[in-house]
């Protein structure tokens, strides 16, 4: 059974940061890119980070290019997001899946998310 588990949210304020973590479990992790995917009040679900497999490559959404960072531990089937220079654009829900850079997520199981306000 897929599961993904994200944590990390909270409140913070603009130009602050936070460490993201998404624990997976149920499948091969290492075998499979790795997608960071957030949702905003109102808006759909958007890409914002993914990692190859291997760590070896990686993507930003436009809006978080030089400010996000993505890794990963294969030896504990985690994913982070580390997120700098936090925006109140930034706010919404954080998610994982599996898959790089796939509009969906390759598995229909998504875990309950993590929030993300930016707020002075």
């Amino acid at each position: 059974q897929v599961q993904f588990v994200e944590s990390g949210g909270g409140l913070v304020q603009p130009g602050g940061s936070l460490r993201l973590s998404c624990a997976a479990s149920g499948f091969t992790f290492s075998t499979y890119g790795m997608t960071w995917y957030r949702q905003a009040p109102g808006k759909e679900r958007e890409l914002v980070a993914a990692i190859g497999g291997t760590g070896g490559r990686t993507k930003y959404a436009d809006s978080v290019k030089g400010r996000f960072i993505i890794s990963r531990d294969n030896a504990n089937n985690t994913v982070y997001l580390q997120m700098n220079s936090l925006k109140p654009e930034d706010t919404a829900v954080y998610y994982c899946n599996g898959g790089y850079w796939l509009g969906r997520g390759i598995y229909d199981a998504w875990g309950q998310g993590t929030q993300v306000t930016v707020s002075s």
